[in-house]
């Protein structure tokens, strides 16, 4: 079987989220309460947090529906399967479980979970289709799926600040806009478009804003943003040490506006949608 480049890259990125996590959890805190919101978790519930990485937001959903629900998490890579695993243990959280696999084949029974989420995977499986399909299979008749997904890049500072300096020294082809990448369901409806088609009922769709805020100075977010992005990660090895240190002082003039007080805080916005499993659906 040929080698999933996808799953590759991010078995070598999740190094990388695992140093980061503490940090990650506490900036994007705002989207996760917001994708529990959208998919009307409750105490007790049974949730699936489908493509969760290194925990997140599936530990805080455990936190949610407490000792009477629980949560199983689950993720393509085997690296961040463990890293979530462990930081459960350190939260002390009794009330998850752990699956490495992949969003297009889930290993559970139909009707198995009250909801099922995704918080920022979707956009980077290679065949999103068959995943909603998948989730919808495993979410119980009148269960709701939620997902969330990056909003264009133009309207996102956080990601466009690095993407514009970059571009002033590395020629990149335009992106396939349906390939896995961040930016993948940017275009409003284009997501809805194909839960409606994975057979979800109910669809809501709405434009989530809200602010990245992390105690990071420009030097910092650099850092970061150099390394958790297995893309950007893989343009700067190209490069000499010079013209990497080069870009890390672009950006972190370019980013200055977004750094009161040196810490960072940069608008962002999201798409969040939701769709129900009907009651009368069937296999």
């Amino acid at each position: 079987m040929a080698e999933n480049p996808v799953l590759l890259s991010w078995t070598e990125t999740a190094k990388y989220w695992i140093q980061y996590s503490d940090t990650l959890r506490a900036m994007f805190a705002p989207l996760t309460q917001a994708l529990i919101d959208q998919a009307r978790i409750e105490n007790g519930q049974t949730v699936l947090d489908v493509a969760g990485g290194s925990g997140e937001p599936g530990l805080t959903i455990a936190e949610k529906v407490g000792p009477d629900g629980s949560v199983t998490c689950t993720d393509a890579v085997a690296e961040m399967v463990a890293a979530a695993r462990h930081e459960a243990t350190r939260r002390g959280l009794a009330n998850v479980q752990f699956r490495e696999c992949t969003a297009e084949s889930l290993p559970f029974a139909d009707n198995s979970f009250d909801a099922t989420v995704s918080r920022l995977g979707l956009m980077f499986v290679p065949d999103p289709l068959t995943a909603l399909r998948e989730m919808l299979r495993v979410t119980k008749p009148g269960g709701t799926v939620a997902i969330a997904v990056w909003g264009k890049s133009e309207v996102n500072p956080f990601c466009y600040v690095v993407t514009n300096v970059m571009a002033q020294h590395v020629n990149s082809p335009p992106a396939d806009p349906d390939a896995p990448n961040a930016f993948r369901f940017a275009e409003p409806g284009k997501l809805a478009r194909v839960m409606t088609e994975a057979g979800a009922s109910d669809i809501e769709e709405r434009v989530w804003t809200f602010d990245l805020k992390s105690p990071l100075t420009p030097h910092q977010f650099w850092n970061m943003r150099s390394l958790v992005s297995d893309t950007l990660r893989e343009k700067l090895a190209k490069l000499p040490a010079d013209e990497q240190a080069q870009i890390g002082r672009e950006v972190e003039h370019e980013a200055t506006d977004f750094f009161p007080d040196n810490q960072m805080n940069f608008p962002a916005q999201m798409i969040l949608v939701s769709g129900k499993k009907a009651a009368d659906l069937r296999e």
